[in-house]
């Protein structure tokens, strides 16, 4: 008796396109990109060889190696080939400190559209990724050190072997920050750094998080005589030698798992300082920006991955008699997930624009995305985990298991609002921001009217927001509910502007009603439901 008929499966969902996803390419049409390169990395994103490569990283984290088979100290990460194949394709194909030294004026913009495309193969190799293209900024300051390591933090090639950088045609970076003992609270590390008679500095202390610990420069902060100070360690120094940086275990994590987060320890290593004593915060905070838009990126990614997965599934699966997609509540919930995905896509991709035109010289688009950051990173980040959750409830029992890769997303959803600042610290920095820099809530305020009278609900929305700046007292114990009220602000001016009709009027119908915690599947009938979830479904 035949009793293993496999029917009313979804089939698997690969070579297909990553980047046929309208945010992206609508907004590289607003500025006139063209579609080529990003269309490049979404044919290689979606094709099976890739996709087996991210899953073979997922099963095969890194090992940390501490001697070698004679017992010397060597301190190295050893990774499965698969993942020095994805940082292979991820740097020839831009996605690292190339924008920097691009001419392209939309070169963060897209940039970030090919990084999200290429994200949803694996997120764990996208941290050195992101930590090579934020190291560029915050190296700036020093002309000397940029001429050193930028050129080559831009280039296309990839090479992990741990060998002199004069000898390397491309290399990476990593960043070295918190410490037990203070987490977010950098001001209290002990790390110390003490001058040597060369212009160097002799670094001792111990690192609880350090990303990327085998890149080939690590930007670290440490206490010197004249405060904290932001600095550079190569993993090897120039004569060659080692530097005495040792890497005492790496984490055992939730998700996140093909990216080797370590523990390390500086025994006098040697570094190069950054910035000026005393100015670290100000140094590193270049680097911690680029970080925030990939947090908000590489959540938003998720996000649009779990609903294209999800969408997938329901459009191929049946169930009580009818395919689950024609089912009235499914299409709620499906339409829902594809809203918040797409509003969070929008955010994102605005704010590498931002970039663009601040690198240009817009001191407006400076101020824009340096507060538009902190809230964005607080709020999409803060919605993973809670999307995750509903797109993996899509797919029913499949989804709780591990050949679904739904529980990969699941597990890889709370990062970004821990990395970088966990929610307190964003929406604390937010209220840092306006009460340093005041012209900033101002400016937003500005972006925010060029929406009024498109929408009844968001005009509302949108005095209610100013009114609440309006009493300042306990504004702090406010916080998360101003920046929370802001975020859903900027998405739903920017969705009434720029975006779908169908996706707007979903969203101002739904996240400015004050229901933005509620769960999903909760739109009004009167949603065009249909338009929103074509969106979101990958042609496969």
């Amino acid at each position: 008796m035949q009793t293993h008929t496999v029917f009313n499966q979804a089939p698997p969902l690969v070579d297909f396109n990553t980047a046929d996803y309208p945010p992206l390419r609508e907004a590289l049409a607003r500025v006139g990109a063209p579609l080529d390169e990003l269309d490049q990395v979404g044919a290689a994103a979606g094709s099976a060889a890739v996709i087996e490569l991210g899953d073979r990283v997922e099963a095969h984290p890194p090992i940390l190696k501490t001697h070698d088979r004679f017992g010397n100290r060597i301190d190295e990460v050893h990774y499965d080939p698969a993942y020095h194949e994805l940082l292979t394709k991820a740097f020839e194909f831009g996605l690292h400190g190339a924008p920097w030294v691009s001419n392209d004026p939309n070169a963060h913009l897209l940039r970030a559209a090919k990084f999200s495309a290429w994200q949803v193969v694996d997120a764990g190799h996208g941290c050195p990724i992101s930590m090579t293209y934020s190291a560029v900024p915050a190296l700036q300051v020093d002309a000397e050190l940029a001429d050193r390591y930028v050129p080559l933090l831009a280039s296309s090639i990839y090479d992990p072997q741990l060998r002199i950088i004069s000898d390397k045609q491309g290399i990476s970076a990593g960043m070295s920050m918190t410490e037990k003992q203070g987490g977010s609270d950098v001001r209290a590390n002990t790390t110390t750094a003490t001058e040597l008679a060369d212009g160097t500095y002799r670094i001792v202390g111990h690192k609880w998080f350090t990303s990327a610990p085998m890149s080939d420069i690590l930007l670290t902060l440490a206490q010197a005589p004249g405060g904290l100070t932001c600095f550079v360690l190569p993993r090897v120094l120039p004569d060659g030698s080692r530097n005495a940086i040792g890497v005492q275990r790496l984490k055992d994590k939730l998700g996140n798992k093909s990216n080797a987060s370590s523990e390390v320890e500086y025994q006098n290593a040697i570094g190069w300082r950054l910035g000026d004593e005393g100015k670290g915060v100000r140094t590193i905070i270049e680097m911690v920006n680029g970080t925030r838009l990939d947090c908000t990126l590489g959540t938003a990614t998720l996000m649009k991955h779990g609903v294209s997965l999800a969408a997938h599934h329901v459009n191929h699966r049946a169930a009580f008699g009818q395919t689950l997609i024609d089912q009235p509540l499914m299409r709620n919930v499906i339409a829902d997930l594809a809203i918040e995905a797409e509003a969070s896509m929008t955010v994102a991709l605005w704010l590498a624009g931002l970039t663009d035109q601040a690198r240009a010289g817009d001191e407006r688009a400076a101020a824009l995305r340096r507060i538009g950051l902190a809230v964005s990173k607080y709020y999409v980040c803060k919605r993973g985990p809670a999307h995750a959750a509903e797109a993996l409830e899509c797919l029913g029992g499949n989804g709780f298991v591990e050949e679904s890769r739904m529980p990969r997303l699941f597990r890889e959803s709370p990062l970004g609002s821990i990395w970088e600042g966990s929610g307190n610290v964003a929406a604390l920095d937010t209220l840092r921001a306006i009460g340093r820099q005041p012209e900033t809530l101002g400016i937003l305020f500005e972006e925010l009217e060029q929406a009024r009278g498109a929408d009844r609900r968001y005009d509302e929305f949108l005095t209610a927001l100013q009114n609440q700046f309006t009493d300042l007292n306990n504004l702090e114990y406010r916080a998360r509910t101003i920046v929370g009220d802001l975020a859903v602000a900027i998405q739903a001016s920017l969705l009434l502007r720029f975006g779908n009709p169908a996706v707007a009027d979903g969203f101002t119908g739904s996240r400015l009603a004050g229901s933005w915690g509620n769960v999903f599947g909760t739109l009004d009938s009167s949603i065009d439901t249909a338009a929103i979830i074509a969106r979101a479904t990958p042609k496969s």
